[in-house]
């Protein structure tokens, strides 16, 4: 009986360090994500700064401000209104 107890802790303690790993890893997918879209802004807004108008895709960030990311891991939605007017920029994490 001792036996079955010691078992069943061992695989409690286990699913606990499990879950924590597995959430550890959302959260930090998360970041990821965050850091990218917060690049891509910053970058448009340096490029406004610098000449004057927002680029017109997020192609022209990487090309152009050394920005670079996974693209089979990331999808990145970039829509523009006017060459004045800050982009709307959106990233979502790809399915595997």
């Amino acid at each position: 009986m001792k036996t079955i107890g010691k078992w069943i802790l061992l695989l409690t303690v286990l699913s606990c360090f499990l879950l924590g790993l597995s959430s550890l890893d959302r959260s930090h997918r998360e970041e990821d994500r965050r850091l990218l879209e917060e690049a891509l802004r910053r970058g448009a807004v340096a490029c406004y700064a610098a000449e004057g108008f927002y680029p017109p895709n997020s192609d022209y960030l990487c090309r152009n401000y050394g920005i670079t990311y996974d693209e089979a891991r990331y999808a990145v939605h970039y829509v523009i209104f006017a060459s004045n007017l800050m982009p709307d920029i959106t990233v979502t994490e790809r399915a595997p």
